[in-house]
């Protein structure tokens, strides 16, 4: 006889330590990098202001070179670029609803109006929502909610309709599942909602199998933009 199959239980709770471990390596790559970043900044500085006193000696005034792009003034990758606001949803026969049009990445701290409520994706702010299994009794801002969901984060909101019951499982299961945040979303259109980057369904509660069928999918998938990046060391509440 082969060896009996994992249960559904047992393979989520080995892939939610498998992405504890990976944030953990991931936070001690980051402060490697920091440190190194930080070496090398001051090494430039001190190259930097010896070449500015050699050109002012030869009479020369030293050019400053411009990061951006000039086809992308605003900086940034110009492939992440799109027009605001294009496009619809389509459902798929699993219930889900996928954005059909170009969700543009651009860091801004400028107030987003966004086409649909919770927020698929779009420009953001440049500070994450903490999404280690974070459940907020408040609201938070869109704009960090989707700088989260770039990261693979899957965000599970609801509004005053929503069952006491159904909120606390809710939150419950997300405290288990890395790389989820949770929080009241008064204006949706739907009591229970969950969004990753591009996609959203609506499910009828913490017990409906949907919610385990999305976490599944759409936790660190193939839809998100920045595979890997932290969930911890953004912005909490």
């Amino acid at each position: 006889m082969g060896s009996a199959e994992k249960s559904p239980a047992t393979e989520r709770s080995a892939r939610v330590e498998e992405l504890r471990r990976a944030e953990r390596v991931r936070e001690r790559r980051g402060r490697i990098l920091a440190i190194g970043a930080a070496v090398v900044v001051v090494a430039g500085l001190v190259v930097g202001g010896v070449v500015l006193i050699d050109a002012q000696s030869n009479g020369g005034a030293a050019a400053a070179s411009d990061p951006k792009d000039p086809k992308d003034p605003k900086g940034g990758d110009a492939k992440d670029r799109g027009p605001k606001g294009s496009g619809h949803f389509v459902t798929g026969a699993d219930g889900v609803r996928t954005w059909t049009g170009t969700l543009t990445r651009n860091h801004t701290t400028e107030t987003v109006k966004y086409p649909m409520e919770p927020p698929v994706g779009g420009d953001h702010h440049p500070v994450w929502q903490n999404c280690d299994g974070e459940v907020y009794a408040q609201p938070i801002d869109s704009m960090n909610a989707v700088h989260a969901l770039e990261h693979g984060a899957v965000w599970v909101t609801y509004n005053g309709q929503a069952s006491k019951a159904d909120v606390d499982a809710l939150g419950a299961k997300v405290r288990r599942t890395p790389y989820t945040l949770m929080s009241p979303v008064g204006d949706q259109k739907d009591p229970v909602m969950l969004t990753a980057w591009g996609h959203q369904r609506t499910v009828q509660g913490a017990s409906d199998p949907a919610v385990d069928a999305f976490l599944a999918k759409f936790v660190q998938g193939s839809q998100t933009p920045e595979p890997g990046a932290p969930c911890t060391g953004g912005l909490g509440q």
